[in-house]
């Protein structure tokens, strides 16, 4: 089995998440006694191949001071942008600054995705330490898709056996991820995680199959199943 390579993380954190109509930004919202924002640090923070972290925060955000992981020393802040990608690259700039090189890896992990498990993060680190480009956590499509028509009518219905449905962490070397996502702005391209961006650049992101309860908190009723999944 491969060692784990060391790693840095970048975690963009300067949404609004408009679709769970809350009085806060959805990171802050709480799971159990704390927020997710804290659980999907604690995620992280204790890994013994962490070298450093960032959180990208919008220059607005009145909740971060709140916490008590504010004051945690491991963690270290960047000014998030107006879209996710200004965002991971404020905090690659950052991670730079702390002694982040070219050729180190940066995995980038979705501030409101708190339940990832130890066993997938190894996984990762794992499979991609020699990988020329990296890749991400996602999960084969389990439903049926349908191609939706602009009148709203299935026009047809893919292969479910050739799609995925991409997570994070998503992991790439710093100077190859830096590169994508600054080219990708430059020319407009519209790039929703690192992988879109690395793809854009001509590179093909590897896949690793992680767990399905790995979810993104996007809705209401995502965050009542993981309040239930975790009794």
């Amino acid at each position: 089995m491969t060692a784990s390579p060391s790693f840095w993380v970048v975690i963009p954190a300067a949404g609004v998440g408009a679709r769970m109509q809350a009085d806060r930004p959805k990171q802050y919202l709480r799971l159990g006694d704390r927020t997710l924002i804290e659980h999907t640090l604690d995620c992280f923070l204790d890994h013994p191949g962490l070298r450093g972290l960032v959180v990208s925060l919008s220059a607005a955000d009145g909740y971060w001071p709140t916490l008590a992981c504010a004051a945690d020393d491991r963690v270290n802040l960047a000014a998030g942008g107006a879209e996710r990608a200004n965002s991971v690259l404020a905090g690659i700039k950052r991670l730079v600054a702390l002694g982040a090189a070219d050729g180190d890896w940066v995995l980038v992990h979705d501030a409101a995705r708190p339940n990832l498990a130890h066993s997938d993060l190894a996984r990762l680190l794992e499979s991609l330490a020699d990988d020329p480009v990296g890749g991400l956590l996602a999960v084969p499509v389990r439903d049926t898709l349908k191609q939706v028509g602009p009148d709203g009518r299935v026009v047809a219905t893919p292969d479910r056996s050739l799609y995925w449905q991409a997570y994070t962490p998503q992991m790439f070397r710093l100077g190859m991820l830096r590169e994508a996502l600054g080219g990708a702005l430059a020319a407009g391209i519209p790039v929703t995680d690192e992988a879109s961006a690395m793809e854009w650049a001509g590179h093909a992101p590897r896949l690793i199959e992680g767990r399905a309860d790995n979810i993104k908190v996007t809705r209401p009723e995502d965050l009542d199943w993981l309040t239930g999944l975790r009794g």
